[in-house]
């Protein structure tokens, strides 16, 4: 998968240029240059645009004290299309527009989502094995053993026989005394 990865990064530049040469013969060279200007604009003022609401909703939620509100993916998301968006071309045109466009997010996200689940359950079991084989016993909440399962809260009260206190530690004095 990384390998794939690689390959498709060495070779986007050179499906940005064939296709800026497909387009420019379309609709010509000037017409071609400005689709590229209009696209790096819009990017910018995307990146702009939700920078400035990603600082407002930290500030209001370290000034209320709550965590910060659950669209932090969606302004993520919105971040890394538009800095797509400023690339020169028109591949990473489209997939910037498909993060940032609000219709299409949600189904990014689902999809987002499902392999960061997938992959932390991956990671889980590999640490979990890692674990076992250094000889040290993993619990999960609510895996049937004593000791998990639901807390119940409540108070507790102590029997006074069955509680003891520390003894004093002895002094400078008791060791002189017995010396």
């Amino acid at each position: 998968m990384p390998l794939l990865i690689v390959i498709a990064l060495m070779a986007l530049p050179f499906l940005e240029i064939w296709l800026m040469v497909v387009v420019a013969g379309w609709i010509g060279v000037p017409w071609t240059i400005g689709a590229l200007f209009a696209l790096t604009v819009s990017g910018v003022f995307v990146v702009r645009r939700a920078g400035t609401k990603a600082f407002r909703d930290a500030d209001a939620a370290m000034r209320t004290g709550k965590e910060p509100e659950v669209g932090l993916l969606d302004t993520l998301m919105v971040m890394v299309g538009g800095i797509l968006l400023i690339i020169p071309g028109f591949i990473t045109a489209a997939l910037g527009a498909l993060l940032s466009l609000p219709f299409t997010r949600p189904a990014l996200r689902w999809a987002f989502q499902g392999w960061a689940r997938r992959r932390m359950e991956k990671m889980q079991a590999r640490m979990d094995t890692d674990l076992a084989a250094m000889g040290v016993r993993v619990r999960r909440p609510d895996d049937g053993r004593p000791g998990s399962g639901t807390v119940i809260r409540g108070t507790v009260v102590e029997n006074e026989q069955q509680r003891r206190e520390p003894e004093d530690p002895p002094s400078a004095i008791d060791s002189e005394s017995r010396g």
